[in-house]
């Protein structure tokens, strides 16, 4: 379910409803309600897809079973994965195979190529594909205990917040809640839950959306716009992929809340990195700490000689690109990450010792090469991003900055950014020393809450495409 659309706010409060109709000591009933619950959003999509979801969960709960009592659990462990993964790479990757392949044997002068496929790629596969992987792992290196209940299991993997767009959790954080079978209704965290929940929609709707009508008329037709207007969209863009997901993953650890149900955090303020390394300990951080457990860690970590080290990083934020998709513009992405962590271990930027100054300073820096990466994340081939790059970098162009008409508001625009901007300021420098949310002053309190519901129906750019990361 799509968290900015009309059928959430229609079905959400009923759905929360019948949840806490279900007594709590039936907690096995009000976990059943809510796997058929996810299932049937997920049958919105493409009813079919659902059986690819019902099929890894069944693949990753009977390999672990068979972990549990084999004498060769690592075999099992190598068979259960490739299983696991062939729909995932069925489906994302086997068009961008077919293509290098027969671009490869054309050079050579073979001509060999298969049909391509044409069918859309089941919504959140990648997410749910590594959350079911991350357990098998655990379970194979005894940090996670065998789950003998299907139907807990497979709600762990389908749980509906989460399912589109992350976080990717972890069983140990997830099944154990599940497994409390009298989940009474928690009121602090339900308003918790609602507050992140409307913070999150702001985001979306206020920030990311009413950006991406600039973005999207400018980026996809750049040849027609001078060089300072593909600039101002890229440093757009880089704010639209930040509101989106991050305002996807509070919406849904907030309805994670409301049901009783803490999920992983996801991002932490990332533009106010002071570099690479420390962008990825705030962005998208279920996935970074699920690359550092299962591919990071196990090919060495940091616990080997530097050369093999900085291969594992590089190898690492490979893997981060091709899992984001199967282009080489995200293969560049992944990598350009890679190097970057690579060049600041080999002198020591990881971290800041310069005092304020040089702390903003390297918070700017981190910014302008995160937002130079996304231009490769952003565009549909290399061909296109090198071409944005360079009539940004081509001083003959004329300096006027196109503003598209019509649907774009410029004040609008600013209006939001500002508001995040200070917000994340605040959270950042001043942690719990002025709050508005959580503010003592319940005036103060409802003030806020009132001015972003207001902000929300009045500015929100509604019925706009879905989140960024569903695609993934």
């Amino acid at each position: 379910m799509i968290f900015n659309s009309f059928n959430f706010i229609v079905l959400f409060p009923l759905i929360f409803l019948l949840y806490y109709a279900i007594p709590a000591q039936y907690g096995k009933a009000r976990n059943t309600y809510l796997l058929a619950i996810s299932y049937l959003l997920y049958l919105q999509w493409k009813p079919i897809y659902a059986l690819i979801l019902l099929g890894v969960t069944a693949i990753t709960y009977y390999t672990a079973l068979r972990i549990e009592k084999s004498r060769r659990p690592k075999s099992v462990l190598t068979v259960g994965i490739l299983l696991a993964l062939l729909p995932l790479a069925f489906f994302k990757y086997f068009n961008f195979i077919n293509e290098t392949v027969s671009h490869v044997l054309s050079v050579v002068g073979l001509n060999f190529h298969l049909p391509g496929l044409n069918w859309a790629i089941p919504v959140g596969i990648s997410f749910f594909t590594f959350q079911a992987l991350g357990y098998l792992w655990d379970v194979y290196y005894k940090r996670q205990e065998v789950e003998h209940d299907f139907f807990t299991y497979a709600l762990f993997v389908s749980f509906f917040p989460s399912i589109l767009s992350g976080p990717i959790n972890k069983a140990s954080l997830v099944i154990p809640q599940l497994k409390n079978l009298r989940s009474y209704f928690d009121y602090s965290k339900a308003v918790g839950g609602l507050k992140l929940l409307l913070w999150g929609m702001f985001m979306k709707v206020v920030v990311a959306d009413r950006v991406a009508l600039y973005v999207d008329t400018v980026l996809p037709n750049y040849e027609n716009y001078t060089g300072a207007s593909c600039l101002v969209a890229s440093l757009l863009y880089t704010i639209q992929i930040y509101a989106d997901f991050a305002g996807y993953s509070l919406m849904a650890i907030g309805v994670g809340k409301v049901f009783g149900l803490e999920l992983t955090e996801n991002f932490r303020r990332p533009y106010f990195a002071i570099s690479v390394t420390d962008f990825w300990h705030r962005w998208h951080i279920s996935l970074s700490t699920w690359l550092k457990d299962y591919v990071y860690i196990p090919m060495g970590g940091s616990r080997c000689s530097k050369f093999r080290n900085y291969w594992n990083i590089f190898v690492t934020f490979l893997v981060s690109g091709i899992w984001h998709g199967a282009n080489w513009t995200f293969i560049i992405w992944g990598g350009m990450h890679g190097i970057c962590q690579i060049i600041e271990k080999m002198l020591g930027q990881q971290k800041c010792n310069y005092g304020r100054l040089g702390k903003s300073i390297k918070i700017i820096i981190t910014f302008l090469i995160v937002n130079f990466a996304w231009i490769f994340f952003r565009m549909p081939t290399l061909t296109d991003a090198c071409n944005v790059i360079a009539r940004i970098f081509d001083l003959t162009l004329p300096m006027s900055i196109f503003l598209p008409p019509a649907k774009t508001n410029v004040l609008l625009i600013l209006t939001g950014i500002t508001m995040l901007f200070i917000k994340d300021y605040f959270d950042e420098c001043y942690t719990n020393k002025l709050m508005l949310f959580d503010n003592r002053n319940k005036y103060v309190r409802w003030t806020a809450y009132f001015t972003i519901f207001i902000m929300i129906m009045l500015t929100g750019v509604f019925g706009a495409d879905q989140f960024i990361y569903v695609k993934f």
